[in-house]
């Protein structure tokens, strides 16, 4: 008897307990739509709530620098890394002009992230131009980027990324619903077990 109220409790405190919501953005580094005129050295995206680092060593997150928009070239490694709640990319920026970040990672609730967003790079004379790479560079498993061609459109890229992340999302359902599973069969046969005993 014991052992059927505890499994009812577990389940109703399983069912009871608040929905995980993805990680929004607080803020950026260059701030977009800003005018940078140094180098930043890094780009910086920082959420609402820690972020998951899957592999632990930044395999889950990516990010790619380019610009100018007229001639865009790529500059970074894509590599990022996962600090809490920040990601951040070591970058140098190149000629003047509009520079578009964009960038995915793993939210707290285990689902892949992604967005872009824009700045202006306006370079004073004391500073040291990078000559970046006509392709996008894409972070390898060992944490090091690569050079390889890839798709120049930034929406696009975000779509993909957004669509790599449903992996993990049918992982952990798969997981739950295995979980509830198993919960509610044993509910079922202490049940049954219970119905069936002689009274006294």
């Amino acid at each position: 008897m014991l052992g059927g109220i505890l499994l009812v409790a577990a389940t109703l405190s399983f069912s009871a307990a608040p929905a995980l919501a993805h990680n929004s953005v607080v803020g950026t580094t260059p701030e977009a739509g800003s005018v940078v005129t140094e180098q930043p050295g890094a780009v910086v995206v920082t959420t609402n709530d820690n972020l998951l680092d899957l592999s632990g060593q930044g395999e889950s997150s990516a990010m790619q620098v380019s610009g100018p928009a007229a001639a865009p070239r790529y500059y970074g490694d894509g590599c990022a890394t996962v600090s809490g709640p920040s990601l951040t990319a070591e970058v140098q920026l190149g000629q003047p002009g509009e520079y578009t970040v964009v960038w995915q990672t793993v939210s707290t609730d285990g689902h892949s992230i992604s967005d872009r967003f824009t700045f202006t790079w306006q370079p004073d004379a004391n500073q040291v131009l990078d000559e970046g790479t006509a392709t996008a560079p894409a972070c390898d498993s060992a944490g090091t980027g690569g050079d390889q061609a890839a798709d120049t459109d930034a929406a696009a890229t975000a779509e993909e990324t957004e669509s790599a992340g449903s992996g993990v999302a049918v992982t952990d359902l798969l997981w739950i619903g295995g979980a509830v599973v198993a919960i509610l069969a044993a509910i079922g046969v202490t049940l049954l077990f219970l119905r069936k005993r002689p009274t006294g």
